[in-house]
């Protein structure tokens, strides 16, 4: 794909304000675009690891064959943190190193799976949203922790779930991947619908509570990170 040096939906020099400014005027373009049809076989999990020492980060892209899950291609990218932590933003912070590391990918994903928010964000513009506008391709976000919205009650069995609403939108699901287990929060990205988004974590998830190319992911770049530290 040749190295993206820097993306004009992702600059790496903006501050707060600014950044929450091209989220507002982004938001409108995921919002537009049509879902994405074709079948579904290859699907990439994207995921960072931050240094315990300096402001260094790693970023790096699984890619797995479904059904099976088998790992067909991975890329990681090393590089330093320039943004600062601040919910809402983290695309601005991670997003940088990500679109690199996808750079140096082979092969193009059908779909990916990024840990963090869709569109249950307060803009609607959350990190997979972000990034599948960068790449222009169909994204899910799954993230482990909730950012907006309200929902009932969750049941305990594995496939359980329920609605994640904000301003009385549906914007989100909550889901329980595994039996009595922390559920996960999964909203549609770019070029993805929340049912499609619901039944891709489930397809993806067998042992463990997220699905196995964020999984695979999170392990490359923390393998990387201690090994470079």
């Amino acid at each position: 794909m040749g190295l993206i040096e820097s993306h004009p939906f992702c600059p790496e020099s903006l501050s707060v304000r600014e950044a929450r400014a091209l989220q507002e005027q982004l938001a409108p373009r995921v919002l537009r675009a049509r879902p994405v049809r074709k079948p579904v076989t290859l699907v990439a999990g994207a995921d960072v690891a931050y240094s315990r020492q300096s402001k260094r980060i790693w970023a790096a892209v699984v890619v797995c064959k479904v059904p099976g899950l088998e790992v067909v291609a991975t890329a990681i990218w090393a590089d330093e943190v320039r943004f600062p932590y601040v919910p809402g933003l983290l695309s601005f912070r991670e997003g940088p190193a990500l679109l690199r590391a996808f750079s140096l990918l082979e092969l193009r994903p059908d779909v990916v799976l990024f840990d963090g928010q869709g569109q249950a964000h307060p803009r609607g513009m959350g990190l997979a949203c972000h990034m599948g506008l960068c790449l222009d391709l169909p994204t899910v976000g799954c993230a482990k922790s909730r950012l907006v919205g309200e929902h009932k009650p969750l049941a305990a069995e594995r496939g359980a779930r329920q609605w994640l609403t904000l301003d009385g939108k549906r914007v989100g699901a909550v889901l329980r991947t595994r039996t009595g287990i922390r559920p996960v929060y999964v909203s549609a990205g770019y070029r993805t619908g929340l049912e499609m988004a619901v039944e891709l974590v489930m397809a993806t998830c067998t042992h463990y509570r997220i699905p196995e190319p964020l999984r695979q992911a999170h392990i490359l770049a923390n393998r990387q990170r201690n090994a470079e530290e």
